[in-house]
């Protein structure tokens, strides 16, 4: 059921915009020096994350997507670009905890959406209350020395929501929410005498406990036993057809990125280099990269042969890159004019079908 409604649903209206965001790391700066060479982490990036929907975020370690996510939840601050979100009221949303919410979410711009680069005190306070992350390692994520209720309550408290009673019935729900029944068990428990799996959970159920509206989940699933797996993203799914949480799913695996995502963006070295529907990605890859990712996925079925795509040479470093397209030096396809010309532009081809190459 999840899986169908998941495939048949439409676009939605954007919740977050992402326009032109960058973010370079200077190397070997010091206190008399400025930097001249820098990481290109994020590099002139676009996107929308609609209400509700999943985007995928694929590509290879150290292409950028996890410092993507730390940018839209104001971990990191951009370098250039935008990154808005849009005015949403969390009083709508709230369950059996609605009394203890005395507060909308205000963030003022003159299209309703709000530029999270510029947002600083009660705003930015208003905005951590309605965008969360879950990080990938739930074994460093999560204090050692504090008691699960302590974790899970602890945005309650820096958020002045609600009295001691209220919190500890809110984290009681929220442990039953995940599937950490009776949650009686765990509240005063501490993370070293939980699984992994269970650990994922409460760190999921920390990200859900003041109900935001958008979610930036790191490879949430990579850590865990593929034994779990399955039943934690089945979670997320349903968390987000409940309450219509927007997400942006990074991941590395194309086959959790299929069951998860609404749509997928695949990065490399900064760059968003292909993005549409999830199927369309899956079943018709047109740049060279794309490409080659699925064809490294390995078939059950060994009377089934899948083509091999061969790349050339490693990946770039990506300390002040060419202009040209960032996969010139290992793309099959490659022309002159691709190493003449800046990189090329991220291009609908097809309905909601972006590439970002010269020869598709």
């Amino acid at each position: 059921m999840i899986e169908q409604t998941r495939q048949s649903k439409t676009r939605a209206p954007s919740l977050v915009k992402v326009r032109n965001l960058t973010k370079k790391f200077p190397v070997a700066a010091g206190v008399f020096r400025s930097a001249t060479h820098f990481i290109h982490a994020v590099d002139d990036i676009s996107f929308d994350v609609g209400m509700g929907e999943v985007l995928g975020l694929i590509g290879e370690s150290g292409c950028g997507k996890t410092t993507t996510g730390k940018l839209l939840v104001k971990l990191e601050p951009p370098t250039t670009g935008q990154i808005l979100i849009k005015n949403t009221h969390i009083d709508a949303k709230l369950s059996k905890a609605q009394p203890i919410h005395k507060q909308n979410m205000k963030l003022l711009d003159t299209d309703d959406f709000a530029d999270i680069a510029h947002l600083r005190g009660k705003n930015l306070k208003l905005f951590r209350r309605n965008v969360q992350m879950i990080f990938q390692d739930p074994y460093e994520s999560l204090n050692p020395r504090m008691t699960i209720y302590d974790i899970c309550a602890e945005p309650l408290s820096v958020q002045n929501i609600g009295s001691i009673v209220e919190r500890e019935a809110r984290v009681a729900e929220l442990l039953a929410l995940v599937g950490l029944t009776p949650p009686e068990t765990f509240l005063f428990r501490y993370p070293h005498e939980l699984s992994g799996g269970q650990r994922q959970r409460i760190a999921i159920a920390r990200a859900m406990i003041l109900n935001p509206s958008f979610i930036v989940a790191d490879e949430l699933t990579s850590i865990l036993d593929v034994s779990i797996r399955t039943g934690v993203m089945n979670l997320m799914l349903e968390l987000r057809e409940k309450f219509n949480i927007s997400f942006l799913y990074i991941t590395h695996d194309l086959a959790v990125a299929r069951y998860m995502c609404n749509r997928i963006a695949v990065m490399y070295l900064g760059k968003i280099v292909e993005m549409g529907a999830t199927e369309e990605i899956i079943q018709n890859p047109q740049h060279p990269y794309t490409k080659a990712l699925i064809s490294a996925v390995p078939i059950p079925d060994p009377s089934i042969r899948r083509e091999t795509l061969e790349l050339k040479g490693g990946v770039t470093k990506p300390i002040n890159p060419a202009p040209r397209c960032r996969f010139f030096e290992r793309c099959p396809l490659a022309t002159p004019r691709c190493e003449s010309s800046d990189h090329p532009p991220l291009v609908e081809k097809s309905n909601g079908h972006k590439v970002a190459c010269y020869e598709v």
